[in-house]
């Protein structure tokens, strides 16, 4: 039986000369209580984290920089020593500075070292009448989805490359996409204006969800790929699934540790999240795995998305 290896410590090389951590605190669904979002934040720092994922959309990227301003002068961590992505929702596809600026700021920082095109997706910008927040994803009256009659996705994408190209401009150390199709992505190779390949593209992957034609094809374009739900939807389902508990007692981890060895094992980032400081050290490990064990875990039934 292989050791048990540090997570924390496993870090890929971005095909632009980067370092990124292979593993990274997830902040999706932050809960009310920005204190919570503050405190998980210096937890999972101090237990070993080093790359904390974010986004306009997440609403917490404040909560984000007071925990790090913390860190910073508690002496914890330097700035360097940490990998900060946050990414721009589809109501800022034309107004690519306002969000990341907005993102910078609250996050307390001079720059970022990621910044990701949320979806390839273009919504107008709508106010909500009551409340004067922006409608992350506007509807029609039937309940319909709106986007931007004759926008292009990859004008976000543009926007983003111009502020990373800029020599004057250190705000942001690399560039990626989430939620990117293979087709998706040929469209932006195939457009002449742009001139960078993305660094990462972040997408849903968890067991039985292995997305193999995309991560195959990003792997091959040498770009880097980001699983989010790793764990499944809420409430972790796929840390539930029979052969996930049958290999955390065979391999001796903790079922966390199981998902986080099958990520890193096809060299995949990952980004658990958790609200509960207590659970930290579940997901902090991974084994070395044969190829039979990953392809089991990939193509495990599953009854969730």
């Amino acid at each position: 039986m292989s050791e048990k290896l540090n997570a924390t410590k496993v870090n890929y090389k971005l095909n632009n000369g980067k370092t990124m951590p292979a593993l990274g605190f997830g902040t999706f669904c932050a809960p009310e209580d920005q204190s919570i979002v503050k405190d998980c934040v210096i937890a999972a720092v101090k237990a070993g984290y080093r790359h904390i994922d974010t986004a306009y959309l997440y609403q917490d990227e404040k909560a984000i920089g007071d925990a790090l301003q913390e860190l910073f002068k508690e002496g914890v961590v330097k700035r360097e020593e940490l990998f900060i992505t946050t990414k721009v929702w589809p109501n800022f596809w034309d107004k690519v500075e306002e969000s990341f600026s907005t993102s910078l700021k609250n996050l307390q920082l001079e720059y970022v070292d990621l910044v990701l095109q949320h979806w390839p997706l273009c919504y107008p910008k709508i106010t909500d009448n009551e409340t004067g927040y922006i409608v992350f994803t506007p509807t029609d009256d039937q309940g319909n989805i709106m986007e931007e009659k004759d926008a292009s996705y990859l004008e976000t994408y543009k926007q983003l490359e111009k502020i990373y190209l800029d020599e004057n401009d250190h705000r942001i150390r690399s560039i990626g996409v989430s939620n990117y199709t293979v087709d998706n992505l040929k469209d932006l190779f195939r457009d002449p204006t742009i001139q960078t390949c993305p660094s990462v593209n972040q997408i849903a992957i968890h067991p039985g969800k292995p997305q193999n034609e995309i991560v195959d094809y990003c792997q091959e374009k040498g770009i880097v790929v980001t699983g989010y739900t790793p764990y499944g939807s809420q409430g972790g389902p796929a840390l539930k699934l029979p052969l996930i508990k049958q290999l955390s007692e065979k391999l001796d981890m903790s079922v966390n540790e199981v998902v986080i060895s099958y990520f890193l094992n096809r060299n995949l980032v990952i980004i658990p999240r958790t609200w509960k400081t207590e659970r930290l050290p579940q997901s902090l490990h991974y084994k070395k795995l044969p190829k039979e064990i990953i392809e089991q875990i990939s193509n495990v039934k599953i009854d969730f998305e």
